[in-house]
C-alpha cells in the first residue's frame, strides 16, 4: 500500500503556486502552464479517505485525457500534453466557480432528493412518478457551487448563478452548449462500449485570450455514472438496482459502515484487502470505460518517475 501518492511537493523552474484539490495537485509554471498531478486520493462524500488507491490517479488522468483527445472537434479543452501517466500538462485557465452537472437518468444524488419528495433540483422541474434510475425525458442540468477544499459543493440554478453574477449569461450559454454536447458525445462512445452515460460533470476555465474551454476531469469512474446498457430495461422493470460502473460502490460501501460525511461520522477502516479491491474496481473501470487494456506504470518510486518526466517535457518548452 506504499506504492501511492496521496500528496506531493515538487519545485518545478519557474514555479509560481501550487493549488490542492480534492485528488488533484496543480503546480502553476510561470503563469503559462499548468502541470496537473493525478494523486491516489480518494474522495467521497466531499471527504479525503486517509489511504490512497493504487493506479487511481493515473487511471483517472489516462480516461480524462482520452476522451478530451476524443472531444477536442466539438469543445475546446485545456491539455497540451501528458508527459507522465499521473500528469496533464494545460494552459493556465480562470477556472468558472460552477461544475455542471448534467443528468440524463433520475440517480444518486437526484434520486435521492426526488425520494424526500422534492420535485425542483437546481430550478428544474422534475416530472411525477418517476422511479429510481428512469431515464429522464432529456438530460437536465444542475450546477453546483465549486467550493474549496473541505466544503460541501452546493446545488445551484441557472438563475441563481446569473443573479449572482457567479457567471456572465454569455458565458453560460456557451458552458450549457458545451455540457450538452459533450453529453451527447460521451453517451454515445459509452453506448459503443455496452455502457449507459447516467450522469456527469464538466468543469470549464477561460484561458488569458477568453477562450472557454473544457478543464479538469472528463467522463471518469470519479465524475460520471455508467450502467450496463445489457439487462438495464428488465432490471428496471423488476425494480432491482442497476449493475453500474462509478465511484457509487465506494459510496455504498461507506454508507453500509455507517457514514456519509455527517458531522460526527467517523471514516471505517478501510482494510489492505478492500483498497486492493477498489484498486481491481477501479482498473475494471478503465478498461470497460476506454476499450483496451489497462498497462500498469512503474510505481516503484512515482514520485521521483513523476518528477524526471515533467522536468524532461519542461525542458524542451
Amino acid at each position: 500500500m506504499n506504492n501511492t501518492i496521496t500528496k506531493t511537493g515538487f519545485e518545478f523552474p519557474n514555479q509560481k503556486s501550487v493549488y490542492r484539490g480534492k485528488v488533484r495537485e496543480v503546480y502553476n509554471i510561470a503563469d503559462d502552464l499548468l502541470v496537473m498531478v493525478a494523486t491516489d486520493r480518494l474522495s467521497a462524500f466531499d471527504v479525503i479517505m486517509p489511504k490512497g488507491i493504487p493506479f487511481k490517479g493515473q487511471i483517472l488522468n489516462q480516461i480524462a485525457t482520452k476522451f478530451m483527445e476524443m472531444t477536442s472537434d466539438i469543445v475546446p479543452n485545456w491539455l497540451v500534453a501528458t508527459p507522465d501517466p499521473n500528469v496533464a500538462v494545460g494552459h493556465v485557465c480562470e477556472p468558472f466557480k460552477v461544475e455542471m452537472v448534467i443528468r440524463g437518468y433520475l440517480a444518486g444524488h437526484a434520486a435521492r432528493e426526488y425520494a424526500e419528495g422534492k420535485r425542483v433540483l437546481c430550478g428544474v422541474t422534475l416530472p411525477e412518478g418517476v422511479k429510481e434510475n428512469d431515464q429522464l425525458p432529456s438530460p437536465i442540468i444542475t450546477p453546483s457551487t465549486k467550493e474549496d477544499l473541505g466544503a460541501h459543493d452546493v446545488d445551484i440554478s441557472r438563475e441563481d448563478i446569473l443573479a449572482r453574477g457567479i457567471v456572465s449569461e454569455e458565458d453560460y450559454l456557451v458552458l450549457e452548449q458545451y455540457t450538452h454536447a459533450l453529453y451527447q458525445r460521451g453517451s454515445e462512445i459509452a453506448a459503443e462500449r455496452g455502457l449507459i452515460l447516467v450522469d456527469t460533470k464538466y468543469e470549464f476555465g477561460k484561458t488569458k485570450d477568453g477562450k472557454i474551454v473544457l478543464i479538469d476531469e472528463i467522463h471518469t469512474p470519479d465524475s460520471s455514472r455508467y450502467f450496463y446498457a445489457e439487462g438495464y430495461e428488465e432490471r428496471q422493470a423488476k425494480g432491482e438496482a442497476q449493475k453500474q460502473l462509478s465511484k457509487e460502490f465506494v459510496r455504498q460501501w461507506l454508507i453500509s459502515n455507517g457514514f456519509q460525511g455527517k458531522e460526527g461520522q467517523a471514516i471505517p477502516e478501510m482494510t489492505d484487502e478492500y483498497i486492493n479491491s477498489v484498486s481491481d474496481r477501479y482498473i475494471e473501470l478503465y478498461e470497460k470505460i476506454i476499450g483496451e487494456p489497462f498497462v500498469k506504470a512503474d510505481i516503484s518510486n512515482i514520485n521521483e518517475r513523476i518528477e524526471n518526466n515533467v522536468l524532461a517535457f519542461l525542458a524542451k518548452r
